[in-house]
């Protein structure tokens, strides 16, 4: 495709007016002042009429549990440990591999629709969404959760051989669209020696890790007492987990002295907003870790504590709440948001090459239509995406030069089936519990 005369936000997010920019093999190969010259353009195939669009890079979800679409609107009103224990564990019970593909793939609809082409899963029957991300033509780094609770090592878990399973069988998958991750559900669902071993696992496999890490105060507080006063974040770094590239979710309750080893040991956090708002959690001191150099990125979390994939409501609110929260208007930029929703993510799953518009960068892109009303004027660009525009707006959503979403239209799935099976999934489990 040969993105005609197209506005856009290139590497660095500044705003380049009237571009060109030639994708080919999966890949940008080329941007532009004006057009390829002669039969290069036509090389590009189809020419895209850029008027009244912005071309950005497309979103990174740094933290979901795709499957969970099956409980949108199940658990509601509850604070996080009633939340998991009296509903979501009950429900996910009875989830079946096939549950999990049906759940996962209208989950990549749904991001496709909103301008996300990759995201990091931590749930169960990870095969099966593989083969959703891999039919709906999105990127996944997908983990199986560790659970431990009676001092059991990794060899000891089942999920050490699906860990073995996953790498033999899904690594590199689809292109390199699939990254498999180990991932270590939380602090309370594990236990040091399982740690240990998953982490010297991953560094063995060169692999990266996942894990849920001060969400609530009652778990941050919990592990301080189970562990001679070690907060999560020192809990897990005592045991060596930081030696590995780790992305930790949530993260609302870490403390100064946390946020200071998050930064020296290089861990990616993941903030998820809307969730960490809607169970009642708190809101994770994004603008500290900014400011010690910590690296943040988005996520959206489950549609049980969600709702929607709409990364463009998480980047609002990333970049707004905060400035509420603290009484500085000053803090978390508009820019610095845009960055953990892109290029950030991106890096927190080892995208090197993923997250920005250049020459030579993998095509993942989204196109915004900037002909409607909230976004006159255009004063500044990147300031409209994140507090004027909505996911609505995307109009045509590219991963690895494939267009997995345009105008309406999903090219890569049946979207009415993957609803109408997740609605009658869902429907049989309720009608179970």
């Amino acid at each position: 495709m040969l993105f005609a005369d197209i506005d856009l936000l290139d590497e660095n997010l500044d705003y380049r007016t009237h571009q060109w920019v030639g994708v080919r093999d999966g890949r940008i190969a080329y941007l532009g002042d004006a057009a390829p010259a002669g039969e290069d353009a036509a090389a590009y195939g189809e020419a895209y009429d850029g008027r009244g669009k912005l071309l950005a890079p497309a979103f990174y979800n740094a933290h979901a549990h795709a499957p969970m679409t099956l409980l949108r609107g199940y658990a509601e009103n509850l604070p996080l440990q009633a939340w998991l224990n009296d509903k979501v564990f009950p429900f996910e019970d009875r989830i079946t591999p096939e549950d999990c593909y049906w759940g996962t793939l209208l989950a990549c609809a749904e991001m496709a629709r909103y301008g996300c082409v990759s995201f990091s899963d931590m749930y169960y029957h990870m095969e099966e969404g593989a083969r959703a991300a891999l039919d709906a033509g999105l990127k996944m780094n997908l983990s199986d959760s560790l659970l431990a609770f009676n001092g059991e090592g990794l060899d000891e878990l089942p999920v050490d051989a699906q860990n073995r399973r996953l790498l033999r069988d899904l690594r590199g998958a689809g292109d390199g669209r699939i990254v498999v991750d180990c991932n270590i559900h939380a602090e309370y669902t594990s236990n040091p020696r399982a740690v240990c071993d998953l982490a010297a696992f991953a560094r063995e496999q060169g692999m990266r890790v996942q894990v849920h890490v001060s969400e609530t105060r009652s778990e941050h507080e919990e592990c301080q007492q189970r562990h001679g006063g070690l907060t999560p974040v020192r809990y897990f770094d005592s045991l060596g987990l930081f030696d590995v590239p780790v992305t930790a979710a949530h993260c609302v309750w870490v403390d100064d002295d946390d946020i200071d080893v998050l930064a020296a040991r290089g861990v990616f956090v993941a903030a998820n907003p809307a969730s960490n708002m809607k169970l009642g959690s708190g809101f994770a001191p994004v603008p500290k870790m900014l400011e010690r150099g910590v690296k943040v990125c988005l996520g959206t979390d489950g549609m049980a504590s969600n709702n929607n994939h709409d990364m463009m409501q998480d980047l609002y609110l990333l970049a707004l709440l905060y400035k509420g929260s603290t009484n500085d208007p000053s803090v978390v930029t508009p820019k610095q948001a845009l960055e953990a929703a892109t290029r950030m993510g991106a890096l927190s799953q080892g995208r090197d090459d993923c997250g920005y518009v250049a020459v030579g960068a993998k095509a993942d892109l989204c196109v915004f239509d900037v002909s409607g009303p909230s976004w006159a004027p255009m004063t500044n660009p990147l300031v409209n995406v994140v507090y004027a525009g909505h996911g609505a707006d995307v109009c045509l959503t590219m991963c690895d030069g494939r267009v997995v979403y345009r105008d309406g239209a999903y090219p890569t799935l049946d979207v009415e089936r993957a609803k109408a099976e997740v609605n009658a999934r869902t429907q049989r489990i309720v009608g179970e519990l």
